[in-house]
């Protein structure tokens, strides 16, 4: 059976539910520190206008709502009934606990929800918003998806992450301790990095107490300082096979149970600039599989 080599999401759900579950993209109308002038006002340096939720709902619709209208988005492409809550868009703990609590239990108490996922900030995690996330995983399982994207201090300055690798890590620790699930995501060809530094990042994840990693691409956007900063020649983006060689790369080095949420990207179409070849995921997807057949790592790394 041609299977891919590694731990997919899609492979943990069949195996957890018996069935592919569909996330749905949900939009809670919430900032980031980032934005609001808290620590700046004008986000990361590669993120849209749409706060990382270019893909998300509506914000001006009730939760159960958006999950309705999400489901009808993808009725075409799935077989089953069950969905995870995805909190995508922007900082999804940077609201008052309160808020936080009626939005994510109405989401987590829909019937055909299984699984909660919040997207957010290390930064804005304090005690109570854990407490809540521990009180909600008595429900249904939460997970926590967590923005590191590198551990060098200096392309997180560059990229105005906000916060130093010590508060990521002291995030992980107080989740993990709440019994709460973490995903970890990590972008490859940030400007200034080599393949060395993203093996780094990676080596550093491999030891958290998490339980998935997104791997993302660069994707240099309309709209964002990092295009500015494109334009102006200062870097260049990864190629498909300089990709394609990290990718495999990273994925030989983690752990077998950890769960790869995602390999690639999809940049909005109508914002994408570059790499224009991420805008094909399936030759991308099938690049990446026939790079493991090639190193003979495809039957090593089966679970």
């Amino acid at each position: 059976m041609n299977e891919i080599p590694y731990y997919s999401l899609n492979r943990y759900l069949k195996d957890s539910y018996g069935e592919k579950l569909y996330k749905l993209s949900l939009n809670a109308g919430m900032t980031c520190p980032n934005r609001d002038g808290t620590l700046d006002t004008r986000g990361c340096i590669f993120c849209s206008a749409g706060g990382s939720g270019d893909f998300a709902e509506n914000p001006d619709l009730s939760i159960t709502s958006q999950i309705e209208t999400a489901k009808l988005r993808v009725r075409n492409k799935m077989k089953g009934h069950n969905y995870i809550a995805y909190f995508q868009a922007y900082t999804n703990t940077y609201a008052p606990v309160e808020y936080l609590r009626r939005i994510f239990t109405e989401a987590i108490q829909h019937p055909d929800i299984k699984i909660l996922s919040i997207a957010t900030r290390p930064d804005c995690l304090s005690d109570d918003v854990i407490d809540l996330l521990k009180e909600l995983s008595q429900i249904k399982p939460v997970w926590v998806e967590l923005g590191l994207q590198t551990i060098h201090e200096a392309t997180a300055n560059y990229i105005r992450r906000g916060y130093p690798l010590s508060c990521f890590d002291d995030a992980v620790a107080k989740l993990t301790k709440a019994g709460i699930e973490v995903i970890v995501h990590m972008i490859m060809g940030l400007p200034g990095e080599s393949k060395e530094d993203m093996l780094k990042t990676a080596d550093y994840i491999t030891n958290l107490p998490i339980q998935g990693i997104k791997l993302q691409l660069l994707h240099i956007l309309r709209g964002t300082d990092l295009a500015d900063d494109f334009f102006q020649n200062s870097f260049e983006v990864l190629e498909l096979s300089q990709y394609t060689d990290i990718v495999v790369s990273i994925i030989e080095r983690l752990p077998k149970h950890l769960v790869i949420h995602r390999i690639t990207g999809d940049g909005p179409k109508n914002l994408l600039i570059a790499p224009l070849w991420s805008g094909d995921k399936k030759r991308v997807l099938n690049t990446i599989n026939n790079e493991f057949k090639l190193r003979n790592t495809w039957q090593g790394k089966l679970r």
